[in-house]
C-alpha cells in the first residue's frame, strides 16, 4: 500500500531514486505529547512525498520509540479527542554515529530489520524531553542533520528564566518577573512569595519549562498565589511568575537564512480570545472558534517593524537554527515587550506560526520544505 495513502509498514520508509529520507519523530514524554501527535499530522499531510520518503517515528509517553503507521488521521484531535503514540512492538534503533549511519528496527522477538540511512530528521516535539536540547543532543552525537534549532538555542530558550536573562542582557525588552526555584520553595515558601506578591496583579504563574500553556494559571488575588505556584510545580519544580502586562498579544515567525542570508521575518500576526481569560491550552486546541488570529495584524508601520526588529535580535542572540516564534506584547502606547521565543512552535496549519507565514506568501508545504531544505545544507558538528 502506498505510503502517501495507508498504512505504513517498515518497507515503506526506503526511498525511492532522488528521494530524501526525512525521519518525523513526534509524541515524546512532556504533557505536550498530544500536540506533537497533532503536529505530525499536519507535516505527513504536507510532505511531498515525489521528493520525500517518510519514516515516522513515534516516542510513546514511556519513552519508547517506535515505527508507526504513516496515518495523519490517528494523530488529530477531533472531538476533543487527544491522540497518543501507541507502543506498536516495533522499536526504533537509532544509529550513535561513527561508523555506523544505518537505522533500524526490532520486532517482538528480538529480530532486527534494517531502515536503511536518513539524510534528515525533524523532531516535532514540544516541551521537555525534545524541544529543551535534548533530542538536538542525541542527533549532533549520531552525526545527523536535523530540522529546527540546536542544543544551546533549544535549552536556553526552552526555560524562561534563562531565556528572560539572556534577552535582558543584551537590551531587549522584558516585563517584570520572578523566579521560584525547587530549593526556595522548599526552603522558604513565604519568602518566594513575598516576591511574587511585590508584582503588580494580575500575574501570571507558569511552569518554567513548558509549552501550549500547561500548567498556567492566571492570578488575580495574593491569596490565590499560592495554589497557582503548586500547579504549576506539577509539570515543573522551577516556576515563573510574570507581571502581567496591558496590551495586543502579537506573534511573528523567523525562518533562518539560505548560506549567510540573515534569518527572514514572517507578517506579524495578532490573537484575540474570547470566552477564556486568556490564550490558554483549551482555547489553543479544544475551543477554536473562540480564538481568532488575524494575520497580517493591524499594526502600524513604525510598531510592526519594531517587532520584526526585535524578533530577529531575539532569535540571533538566542543562536537560533531554522525556526523560531517570537512572541511580543503591544503597549496602548505603541511599546513592545517581548515576552519569548518559541523553537518549536505550534506547527499545524491553523497554528500562528505557520498562519504568519502564509500571510508572507509562503505556503504551509512550502514551509515544510524550506525547514528541511535548511536542515539538508547545514553543516555537522559544530558550526
Amino acid at each position: 500500500m502506498d505510503a502517501a495513502t495507508g498504512p505504513h509498514t517498515p518497507d515503506d520508509a526506503r526511498a525511492g531514486s532522488g528521494r530524501h529520507r526525512v525521519a518525523l519523530v513526534f509524541g515524546g514524554r512532556s504533557d505536550e505529547h498530544a500536540i506533537s501527535c497533532a503536529t505530525a499530522a499536519s507535516v505527513l499531510r504536507a510532505l511531498d512525498r515525489e521528493r520525500y520518503a517518510v519514516v515516522p517515528v513515534g516516542i510513546t509517553r514511556e519513552g519508547h520509540w517506535v515505527l508507526v503507521d504513516d496515518d495523519p488521521e490517528a494523530l488529530d484531535i477531533r472531538d476533543g479527542r487527544l491522540p497518543q503514540v501507541e507502543d506498536t512492538g516495533r522499536q526504533v534503533i537509532v544509529p550513535l554515529g561513527g561508523v555506523e549511519h544505518e537505522w533500524a528496527w526490532k520486532d517482538g522477538e528480538g529480530q532486527v530489520h534494517p531502515l536503511g540511512e536518513v539524510d534528515v530528521v525533524f523532531p516535532l516535539l514540544h516541551g521537555p524531553f525534545g524541544e529543551d536540547g535534548t533530542i538536538q543532543g542525541l542527533l549532533e552525537l549520531a552525526d545527523l542533520r536535523y530540522v529546527g534549532c540546536g542544543v544551546l538555542a533549544s535549552a536556553a530558550m526552552m526555560d524562561k528564566h534563562v531565556m528572560k536573562v539572556l534577552f535582558a542582557s543584551v537590551g531587549l525588552p522584558v516585563g517584570p518577573y520572578t523566579v521560584i526555584t525547587d530549593l526556595q520553595w522548599q526552603r522558604d515558601r513565604a519568602a518566594a512569595l513575598a516576591r511574587a506578591q511585590a508584582l503588580t496583579f494580575p500575574v501570571f504563574v507558569k511552569p518554567a519549562r513548558a509549552g501550549s500553556s500547561v500548567g498556567v494559571v492566571k492570578v488575580d488575588r495574593p491569596e490565590d498565589l499560592e495554589v497557582a505556584v503548586d500547579k504549576a510545580r506539577n509539570h515543573d519544580p522551577k516556576v515563573l511568575v510574570e507581571q502581567g502586562i496591558t496590551g495586543r498579544e502579537v506573534e511573528c515567525g523567523v525562518l533562518g537564512g539560505r548560506g549567510t542570508e540573515p534569518p527572514r521575518v514572517s507578517e506579524c500576526g495578532e490573537i484575540t480570545v474570547s470566552g477564556h481569560d486568556f490564550y490558554d491550552f483549551e482555547a489553543k486546541y479544544l475551543d477554536e472558534a473562540n480564538v481568532q488570529i488575524t494575520a497580517p495584524a493591524d499594526l502600524p508601520d513604525e510598531v510592526r517593524e519594531e517587532i520584526r526588529r526585535i524578533a530577529t535580535a531575539a532569535f540571533e542572540v538566542a543562536d537560533a537554527e531554522g525556526l523560531a516564534r517570537v512572541d511580543v506584547f503591544v503597549a496602548p502606547d505603541g511599546s513592545v515587550v517581548l515576552n519569548e521565543i518559541n523553537t518549536m512552535p505550534g506547527f499545524t496549519p491553523y497554528s500562528m506560526y505557520p498562519q504568519a507565514w502564509a500571510a508572507s506568501g509562503l505556503s504551509y508545504p512550502e514551509l515544510v520544505d524550506e525547514l528541511i531544505t535548511l536542515a539538508l545544507e547545514r553543516p555537522l558538528g559544530l558550526r
